[in-house]
C-alpha cells in the first residue's frame, strides 16, 4: 500500500468530535492530501467557520497520521477556500448521520427547507430553533412520529 493510500486510511478513522460516527473523510472534509517522500500535507475544510471542534480535529488528525510509521514530517492546515458544502458529505456519511438520528444533509435545497425525520422519514416536520448544539446543526420536531430531531444545515456553492 503507498503512503498515500495509508493515510486516507486512517484519515477514515478520524471522526469529528460532535458527531462521533461519522468521519472527517465521510463528512467531505479533506480537501487534499499530499505526499512527497516522508512528507504529508493534509488540507482540510472546516464544516463552519469558528466550530470549536477545530482544534481536537487537527490534533486527532495529527495523531492518526504520525502513528503511520512511514510519515516523518506533517503538515495539517485549515483552508478556506473552496470552502465546504453539505453537499461533499458522502452516501455513507449521509447514512451513519441518519442511524445517529441527525437529518443528513439533501444534495440540493431550493426554497424552502423541508427535513425529513431520521427516525420515521416523515417531511411533516417543523423547526423548533435554527441554532442547534453544534453551528452546523438546528433542531427539528417530526409531527408523525413525535420525536425531536437535529438536522445538518444546508450549506452549497
Amino acid at each position: 500500500m503507498i503512503l498515500k493510500e495509508k493515510v486516507m486510511k486512517v484519515l477514515d478513522t478520524v471522526k469529528d468530535p460532535e458527531i462521533p460516527v461519522v468521519s472527517v473523510v465521510d463528512l467531505g472534509m479533506i480537501h487534499n492530501v499530499s505526499v512527497h517522500n516522508d512528507r504529508v500535507t493534509i488540507e482540510v475544510m472546516p464544516t463552519f467557520s469558528g466550530c470549536p471542534a477545530l482544534e481536537i480535529i487537527k490534533r486527532n488528525i495529527e495523531l492518526a497520521v504520525e502513528s503511520i510509521p512511514e510519515v516523518n514530517s506533517l503538515s495539517v492546515a485549515f483552508i478556506r477556500h473552496p470552502i465546504w458544502t453539505t453537499e461533499l458529505v458522502s452516501e455513507k456519511g449521509k447514512q451513519e448521520l441518519k442511524k445517529f438520528g441527525i437529518a443528513p444533509p439533501e444534495d440540493r435545497v431550493e426554497g424552502e427547507w423541508h427535513v425529513p425525520c431520521p427516525y420515521c422519514e416523515s417531511v411533516y416536520t417543523t423547526m423548533d430553533n435554527i441554532f442547534g448544539p453544534a453551528a452546523c446543526r438546528s433542531i427539528l420536531y417530526c409531527k408523525s412520529c413525535k420525536n425531536p430531531f437535529e438536522a445538518m444545515k444546508p450549506v452549497s456553492s
